[in-house]
């Protein structure tokens, strides 16, 4: 979805605060140009996007073909079974179950059932509210309960949509427990910053609290699938609920936990996923970004799709809605009926999952909750009635759980607090053994980081030298020296880094053999506007006018930079960069680690022209390739980093932050940190110009 067609979507249901993520992130902010500024160059914006495309495409055909070799109901059964070791893969281990503490902090009676509001602890101190719909009728017998989960709404389960299908369901005899996810309704994990440093309201809390979580191994879609588990629990223990008739439900974000809970939670009955499923391929050739919990670390590297997740369910019921006119790709939603249909007839039951498509747009709307209804009824044989009763919406403010509407202001933990003290821990451990790693006595240093950041990185083996393109020269760009020859270095195809060689006479063919050392500058944001504009630039070639000089834009960094997922997206927090970042998880192939290979190849390539030592010089988002780089390539052997990131620990430890996704190592702080790779390369000359903290500023 267009960045402008999401602004006239959230809009037009009232969840703008949300939908535009932060409102203040320092150097993420979109960069202005001045008015008589040379446009930067972007010849190749698609390159990362077909990169992508391929990758994911490889990685649906891993399903396809697994799906295709069943032919039994055991087939089935042992292809599930695989499935959830692989989803237990990606989501990792759930803490132990502690006592949920639950409290009703107040009642609303109304005509036909009364909506609780209850507070209850999914983990020590982390609070969760909910509202708890209990039909007049449970006074009489054991009904079936239903798990209510939000999507992205500012006000959570007080929503109108979300409060009509408690209504709905609780007015047809089914005990209702809705709950607002973290980051919307009560459960606010910034509400105390002060503004600019305030994320917006669900995805930009979202992505702010779930990409740092990255840094210390945890998925924030497993803290929201945990919400969910321990939600069941609640609806289990109340004594009105049967257990042998319980359901999720959910829209959009909703839609996403209820098709991740199908996949981690055995429990359920039936299922009913609205405005989400489709398919992972899907959702990136259209350039639909994704919150950090829609997005599974390794679930495209396993194979694993979203049709996947509700096969855990099989043979139980799950109807899958969709929309015509949903920017959740309708076709990806009849792909993932198709795939589904397959596995229910092996076991005898095709008829137990159905797929309703909607005709109007996204959201949670009488259409789809009808059919939800008639698909829970078709389950349970609680109620006959096809269509939704009569409601009546509440007030936000009455169903508040909290005294103030914040479970900020009963001193919950937040998201940030957890991530804080696992950063601090991991820190405290594994400082020492890194340490024992990488001062291992090794012959080279290149050899001494191999393993950790091959580990980590998941770097492609490097065969040979990389083809590259020679393009016209470029000219009246007000670079250092008068002309530049660009070449386009195919690193890993589609994909390619373009570095341009500067120099005091034209020049149109391949570079000229030299042995002489070289400088290579990565750029941070585009070498062509900081050749210009990089005052280190021009210190470095005033200083050494005979260095053969080059600087590079590695893949998504200025000629490359995409023009995908709508206009001018590139800086803002939900935009290309982290939708390539948060796919490269997915495809357990860091985009750090990728940018890294790019400077490797390069490396690689300015050997093959004879250069024999190169000066890696890096500024801001390009130091943190550089440096991996460096510890790699024996051919380099100075290394001058400016505005490079004080440590990973740091961003672990900061509540706020600025910098990316795309810089970001998974779980790096159990192999290595920033500073021990800063002080291998002293070895190299470092030399560390302004440091940049968790927040772009200087140390």
């Amino acid at each position: 979805m267009s960045a402008l067609s999401r602004r006239h979507f959230f809009r037009a249901t009232g969840l703008a605060s949300f939908a535009l993520g932060f409102d203040g992130l320092g150097s993420l902010a979109q960069e202005k140009q001045p008015a008589n500024a040379l446009s930067p160059l972007n010849r190749f914006p698609r390159t990362v996007q077909d990169w992508y495309v391929e990758q994911v495409r490889t990685a649906e055909k891993i399903g396809t073909d697994a799906r295709a070799k069943l032919k039994t109901k055991a087939d089935a059964e042992t292809y599930i079974r695989g499935v959830r070791d692989k989803i237990a893969t990606c989501f990792g281990k759930f803490p132990e179950k502690t006592p949920l503490n639950a409290k009703v902090t107040g009642k609303l009676e109304r005509d036909a059932y009364t909506i609780e509001k209850v507070i209850f602890e999914s983990r020590p101190g982390f609070y969760v509210t909910a509202n708890l719909y209990v039909p007049h009728a449970a006074k009489k017998k054991k009904l079936p309960g239903v798990v209510g989960s939000c999507g992205h709404s500012h006000n959570g389960k007080a929503e109108p949509a979300y409060q009509s299908f408690c209504q709905g369901l609780a007015r047809m005899g089914y005990v209702v427990l809705i709950f607002d996810p973290i980051g919307q309704g009560e459960r606010l994990q910034y509400a105390h910053l002060e503004k600019p440093g305030r994320p917006g309201v669900g995805v930009g809390e979202h992505l702010l609290a779930g990409n740092q979580q990255f840094l210390v191994g945890e998925f924030f879609g497993s803290w929201r699938a945990w919400d969910g588990i321990r939600a069941l629990d609640y609806l289990l223990s109340r004594p009105e609920v049967d257990p042998k008739h319980v359901g999720i439900t959910g829209n959009s974000g909703g839609g996403t936990m209820t098709t991740w809970l199908c996949g981690v939670e055995p429990r359920w009955t039936m299922a009913a996923p609205s405005c989400f499923v489709t398919t992972f391929r899907r959702n990136l050739e259209n350039e639909l970004p994704a919150d950090t919990e829609q997005c599974p670390p390794r679930a495209l590297a396993l194979g694993l799709d979203h049709a996947d997740f509700i096969a855990c369910l099989a043979p139980k019921p799950v109807v899958i809605m969709a929309k015509e006119k949903d920017y959740f790709d309708v076709r990806g939603a009849e792909e993932t009926y198709s795939r589904l249909r397959g596995i229910y007839k092996l076991f005898g039951v095709e008829d137990n999952v159905k797929l309703h498509v909607g005709p109007t747009g996204h959201g949670y709307t009488i259409e789809n909750r009808e059919a939800m209804y008639q698909w829970f009824n078709r389950a349970t044989g609680v109620s006959d009635l096809k269509t939704e009763p009569k409601l009546t919406i509440e007030k936000e403010e009455d169903l508040l759980c909290a005294p103030k509407g914040q479970v900020s202001e009963l001193k919950s933990k937040t998201v940030f607090s957890f991530t804080e003290k696992e950063g601090v821990r991991t820190a405290l451990i594994w400082r020492t053994a890194r340490q024992v790693i990488i001062r291992g006595v090794i012959e080279t240093l290149a050899e001494k980081w191999e393993r950790p950041l091959w580990a980590s990185l998941h770097l492609p083996k490097r065969d040979g030298v990389p083809d590259y393109r020679i393009l016209r020269p470029t000219t009246d760009r007000k670079y250092p020296k008068p002309h530049a020859t660009t070449y386009v270095i195919e690193t890993e195809k589609p994909a390619v880094a373009v570095v341009y060689r500067l120099s005091d006479a034209a020049h149109l063919s391949r570079p000229p053999k030299d042995e002489k050392p070289a400088i290579l500058y990565i750029s941070h944001h585009s070498a062509d506007s900081e050749l210009r504009d990089e005052p280190l630039v021009a210190e470095l070639v005033k200083a050494e006018p005979k260095t053969a000089f080059y600087a590079c834009d590695v893949r998504g960094i200025g000629e490359s930079r995409p023009d995908t997922c709508g206009t001018n997206q590139f800086l803002v927090p939900y935009g290309n960069d982290y939708f390539y970042a948060i796919h490269g998880l997915m495809l357990d192939k860091p985009y750090v680690g990728q940018k890294t290979f790019d400077v490797l190849r390069v490396l690689d390539w300015l050997k093959d022209i004879g250069h024999k030592e190169v000066h890696l010089v890096a500024k801001g988002w390009g130091t943190i390739p550089a440096t991996f780089a460096a510890l790699l390539s024996e051919l380099v052997t100075r290394v001058t980093l400016k505005n490079a990131l004080t440590s990973y620990e740091d961003v672990a430890r900061s509540e706020t932050y600025t910098w990316p996704l795309s810089s970001f190592v998974p779980d790096v702080l159990k192999s290595f940190d920033l500073p021990d790779c800063y002080k291998a390369l002293e070895a190299k000359k470092l030399n560390q110009i302004a440091p940049w903290n968790a927040n772009g500023k200087p140390k």
